[in-house]
């Protein structure tokens, strides 16, 4: 007589089956998509889980990742490298590009490129004909993130109607569109911080080296711990420091701050995150600091 052995999923495994039926609903509703690949922890889970999802196959869309030119190096090579393992082609495109062709004018030499990269996103989306873009981001994050849908509708200008979204129930997503029309899908979109950690743990994916404890020099600006770089350099008055940091999101260079961390680990990460107060762009993302509806508005104008 045999014995049925009962077998209970852990919340990764919900997390990860919930993710990898997000990513065949997108290749299968949508005849061009791609996955938006940054080099960064939350991409880096999407290729692990475009891999679970399409492997021995190559994966039925492109990657493509849309550069300020003021990314940390330590991560567009990591990008680069990642993808020459994968065997998958790599599109980038660069909001340098777009300021070369006037669709992006910055007021001044130090303003931040990040919130430009919309532009960017969309003349790219409309030079491939891409009708969906897979992405990294998570409800968790921010406000304006936990409002979105899975499938997230963008009409023929990139817009988001945070009053305008489709209804999702019992798992059933619509990423149809018109011509013209886009549609942005967050397979993790449920995950957290700590549920990246632990998948990355779990996994033992191999991270850019700027996630992992480490000495840089910092000012202080504003209450925030700014690198030192070529685009962020001391100003008068400022101390240099060489502190013990890690980045726990990262961006562009003029907007993305260290914490302090001796964790040099992804174990030691993961213990970090489950003690700290603190969320992970609030403590982090300068840009979204500016106001409560800083990150809304981005979206509306067509960001990711």
């Amino acid at each position: 007589m045999s014995t049925l052995t009962k077998q209970t999923l852990s919340h990764l495994d919900w997390l990860e089956s919930e993710a990898i039926h997000i990513m065949r609903e997108v290749a299968g509703q949508c005849s061009n998509p791609v996955l938006l690949f940054s080099g960064g922890k939350d991409s880096l889970c999407l290729l692990r889980l475009a891999e679970k999802a399409f492997r021995p196959g190559r994966f039925p869309f492109p990657l493509m990742h849309i550069d300020t030119g003021h990314n940390y190096k330590e991560v567009t090579d990591f990008r680069d490298k990642r993808a020459a393992e994968l065997g998958e082609r790599l599109i980038v495109r660069s909001v340098e590009d777009s300021m070369a062709r006037g669709t992006v004018v910055l007021k001044n030499e130090g303003e931040s490129r990040n919130k430009h990269q919309s532009v960017t996103l969309l003349e790219a989306i409309e030079e491939f004909g891409f009708n969906a873009c897979i992405g990294g981001a998570r409800r968790d994050e921010e406000k304006a993130r936990a409002k979105e849908r899975i499938m997230s509708f963008r009409d023929e200008f990139g817009q988001w109607d945070p009053k305008n979204q489709r209804p999702e129930l019992w798992n059933l997503y619509n990423a149809r569109s018109h011509k013209g029309e886009n549609i942005r899908a967050f397979p993790i979109s449920n995950w957290t911080e700590m549920d990246v950690w632990q998948y990355i743990e779990r996994e033992k994916l191999e991270l850019p080296s700027i996630y992992f404890s480490h000495i840089r020099p910092i000012v202080m600006r504003g209450g925030a711990m700014v690198p030192v770089t070529d685009i962020t350099p001391a100003r008068a008055g400022e101390e240099i420091v060489q502190m013990q940091v890690r980045f726990r999101t990262v961006g562009d260079i003029t907007c993305t701050a260290p914490v302090l961390s001796d964790a040099d680990t992804v174990e030691k990460i993961v213990i970090e995150t489950a003690t700290t107060t603190i969320t992970e762009r609030g403590a982090t993302r300068l840009d979204d600091q500016t106001s409560d509806a800083s990150m809304e508005q981005r979206k509306k104008e067509g960001y990711f």
